[in-house]
């Protein structure tokens, strides 16, 4: 009951939150806002072995309120886990005001006092944000200043305490970006041609013993960058030195091996090759990392610590299926009782719109793409060879509306992964076959069905699913969806739900048997244990 009170009082808050706007709408002050609550009663179910928590239940909320006026505006977040849900990180506690922040925009000069977020570059070197999937807020409590000259010199600086958790930690991060366009100082109208540059120092306290072990409290990390494009074309490069990293004696899991040296220097290469024109698009990007994991604070291993962010360049789909096993980047892993340095790989991306009328294409033409991607671990010497794979994917998918009511989606999936993460050579394949089909009834009733294989002669080995989900637009759908493991345990993955949306408000509710696994936004990712239960969600904002 004090839970659902809890609840109640936010949901009060934010219909008060609309009251205000609508009074403030008399002095020209606007008020935003949004609320979010995800909400499970877990139930016992021995068959998928779920562990079910004290209470049965778990329950992540979130208020964000923002006010404008002219150039100033200032906002406040509050967050309740009541308790959190299982699988997000623990430190995650209670009721608490995590963000505020008051800012100033001008035409050509910003300053923000409070909480921010803030990205140099690609992320590789910092990157502060908030990703409620994964539990992740490592948002800076402090001052950052912007500045930009006619769009040809932009400046970013920065100082804050990163989040972890509910509170702001005692590291302090600071640091500068700096942009400069040389085609907008010159003056070219159909080229794009940025260098950039950024610089992160991060400094936590540490003990006497450290110290003596080699540990320093100061690290500082440097970024350069190229940016070009012309008429379609693009290129882009990016080299980091993140500065020194402290890989103390047992820091992780009592580990104590001669072979872990106690310091690294961390460092990234990225680049990227681009053209899009004429229904082609092609990209390629490549990649090396080195000691590129960047913690808030040593000797914690919560998922939400970290200073930066590096995607997972691989396909990203939403199917049930092709995400069983997604790739997990790798910046550098402790593999056994010694640290693998990281990884090396890339991915090739094309796509192709194959013409209406063509013998091809037919009456409304195709879409076609082919994504190739594969990483492997950096060998010991920590050269550029390749060691062992760690993943390596083939992915084709076809878009076709075949009548003017009937859309189809075929998509296929060649996954090849190394369940050890390097510490082996060996690794398991499967291979997935996809089909969705979209069929508008009437303008605003339509039916998906998806149909699903996996084959693979290792782990789980075969897997069927299907999905489907009736939508009466604009505000009802209803959905039943099984995955089905045939192949080794017999289980069936089911799911049931009903959603409604009305304006900026939508409201879910589901039940049924989940996988334990990993949910990745990008490439950061955070483990799910097994559960089955009723999840209600809902997202409102004004």
């Amino acid at each position: 009951m004090k839970k659902l009170t809890i609840l109640f009082v936010l949901s009060l808050l934010s219909v008060s939150a609309f009251a205000e706007q609508r009074e403030g709408e008399k002095t020209k002050g606007r008020l935003t806002g949004g609320f979010e609550t995800n909400s499970i009663f877990y139930v016992e179910d021995a068959k998928s072995g779920a562990i079910t928590p004290q209470d049965n239940f778990g329950s992540n909320n979130y208020l964000k309120l923002d006010y404008y006026h002219g150039k100033f505006s200032a906002g406040i977040q509050g967050e309740a886990y009541m308790p959190v849900l299982q699988g997000y990180p623990t430190d995650l506690t209670k009721v608490a005001l995590t963000n505020y922040y008051a800012q100033w925009v001008d035409d050509s000069f910003s300053v923000t006092a409070g909480t921010f977020y803030e990205q140099f570059g690609s992320g590789l070197l910092f990157r502060a944000y908030e990703d409620r999937t994964l539990g992740m807020n490592n948002a800076l409590t402090g001052a950052r200043f912007t500045y930009n000259y006619k769009d040809i010199v932009a400046l970013k600086a920065i100082w804050g305490m990163p989040r972890l958790g509910m509170k702001f930690t005692d590291t302090q991060v600071r640091g500068g970006d700096i942009s400069f366009a040389i085609s907008n100082l010159v003056g070219w109208k159909a080229t794009h041609l940025a260098v950039e540059g950024s610089v992160i120092n991060r400094y936590e306290a540490i003990s006497a013993d450290l110290k003596e072990e080699g540990g320093k409290p100061s690290s500082t990390g440097f970024s350069g960058r190229v940016n070009f494009e012309h008429k379609g074309f693009v290129l882009r490069g990016e080299y980091i030195d993140a500065g020194e990293r402290h890989y103390p004696n047992g820091a992780y899991d009592g580990v104590n091996d001669p072979r872990i040296d106690l310091i690294k220097n961390g460092n990234a290469q990225l680049v990227e090759l681009g053209y899009s024109g004429h229904g082609l698009g092609v990209n390629v990007t490549a990649r090396r990392l080195e000691y590129m994991d960047m913690p808030t604070v040593y000797r914690n291993t919560s998922t939400a610590n970290a200073l930066n962010y590096i995607p997972a360049l691989t396909a990203q789909y939403s199917y049930l299926l092709m995400n069983l096993n997604p790739y997990i980047v790798q910046p550098s892993t402790l593999l056994g009782s010694y640290i693998a340095p990281g990884e090396i790989g890339g991915q090739v991306d094309l796509y192709y719109n194959v013409a209406r009328r063509t013998k091809l294409g037919g009456k409304r033409g195709m879409k076609l793409g082919l994504n190739y991607s594969t990483y492997w671990s950096l060998a010991a010497d920590r050269s550029a060879k390749a060691d062992n794979l760690l993943w390596q994917s083939i992915n084709f998918t076809l878009e076709k509306q075949i009548t003017r009511k009937f859309k189809l989606n075929f998509l296929y999936s060649f996954q090849e992964y190394n369940d050890s993460h390097g510490v082996n050579n060996y690794t398991w394949k499967t291979n997935i076959f996809v089909a969705d089909m979209l069929y508008k009834w009437t303008p605003t009733l339509s039916t998906r069905l998806e149909l699903q294989y996996l084959l693979s002669k290792d782990d789980d080995k075969d897997w069927m699913a299907a999905l489907a989900e009736v939508n009466f637009a604009p505000h009802w759908s209803i959905y039943v969806s099984d995955m089905y493991n045939h192949g080794k345990t017999n289980l069936h993955y089911y799911n049931a739900g009903v959603s409604y949306t009305k304006s900026r408000t939508r409201i879910q509710l589901s039940y049924g048997r989940n996988r334990a696994g990993v949910v990745c936004s990008g490439g950061v990712c955070r483990n799910i244990p097994a559960y089955t239960g009723a999840n209600l969600m809902i997202t409102t904002s004004f």
